[in-house]
């Protein structure tokens, strides 16, 4: 597989060569933890790749879920897309300020609204202003654009689907987590979580499909990773971590590898630790 994917994973070289064509819309997903206390909004008012329009992650959302940023309906992904002039015909670059971190959960919501033409920006905005790339602090020109929305509803499991396959044996189940949160060693970051991890998953924390400058790492190379933690790349997968956001990475990487039969958690263990009924193992997988 070429470095440049239009579908997958663009290097900042790529994004460079094609800012002028019409029809590419490139958006900012930076989204951060709360406890690091940033305004993702703010930062990219004050500095954005030219044109980008800025994803807001926790309002692109199910707000009627009290679980943090899970899937939008799609009337509401519509009309956000149509809003930021995002739509049908259009070559979509997500990106964020980390990295890969956040912009893969946008790639993934991209993907189960049925939208294709969709990469992220390998390395980030990191990588794009180390190399002295534009940035402005100017709003886009918004041109209204039909989006046609077709969920794909095989990328995402419920915790009923997850509780079954923890069960049956018949998914692999990878955790994008710490090894010390997988194993149960620390407290999670958000409160009133239980530690540990959903039985008989694997470990592959998101971390280690990344090389030293935040890009991700050729895909023989990602799927050595998978297959290191223990992970039967044979059977179907369904990602987790702690809010649904790295989950993504480890769909991406696997998508990069020429895997497609994933799904990933929504809830993740924010809800998966939040339940007692809900059996959870400690230690390695």
């Amino acid at each position: 597989m070429a470095q440049d994917d239009p579908r997958t994973l663009v290097s900042t070289e790529w994004l460079a060569a094609h800012m002028k064509d019409p029809d590419l819309r490139v958006i900012d997903a930076s989204w951060h933890m709360p406890a690091a206390k940033r305004d993702p909004k703010a930062e990219y008012e004050t500095a954005h790749i030219p044109g980008a329009r800025f994803f807001d992650i926790d309002e692109i959302s199910d707000l009627r879920s009290d679980l943090p940023h899970m899937a939008p309906p799609i009337e509401k992904f519509m009309s956000r897309m149509r809003a930021m002039g995002v739509g049908d015909g259009h070559q979509v670059v997500v990106y964020d300020t980390n990295g890969v971190n956040s912009a893969c959960r946008v790639w993934w919501l991209f993907r189960l609204m049925g939208q294709n033409d969709v990469a992220v920006l390998d390395g980030g905005l990191p990588k794009w202003q180390s190399e002295g790339r534009a940035i402005e602090d100017m709003a886009p020109i918004i041109r209204d654009r039909h989006m046609t929305v077709r969920r794909q509803n095989h990328l995402v499991k419920d915790v009923t689907q997850v509780s079954s396959a923890s069960k049956l044996g018949d998914y692999e189940i990878i955790d994008a987590r710490s090894a010390e949160r997988f194993k149960g060693e620390v407290d999670e970051p958000r409160a009133g979580l239980r530690s540990g991890h959903i039985p008989s998953s694997k470990n592959v924390p998101f971390p280690t499909l990344l090389t030293s400058d935040g890009t991700m790492k050729d895909p023989d190379t990602l799927r050595t990773v998978f297959e290191d933690a223990g992970v039967d790349l044979s059977k179907p997968a369904i990602t987790t971590c702690g809010s649904g956001v790295t989950a993504c990475i480890l769909a991406l990487a696997m998508e990069r590898f020429g895997k497609t039969d994933y799904a990933v958690y929504d809830g993740s263990w924010t809800e998966w630790g939040a339940f007692p009924t809900l059996p959870i193992a400690t230690g390695e997988a």
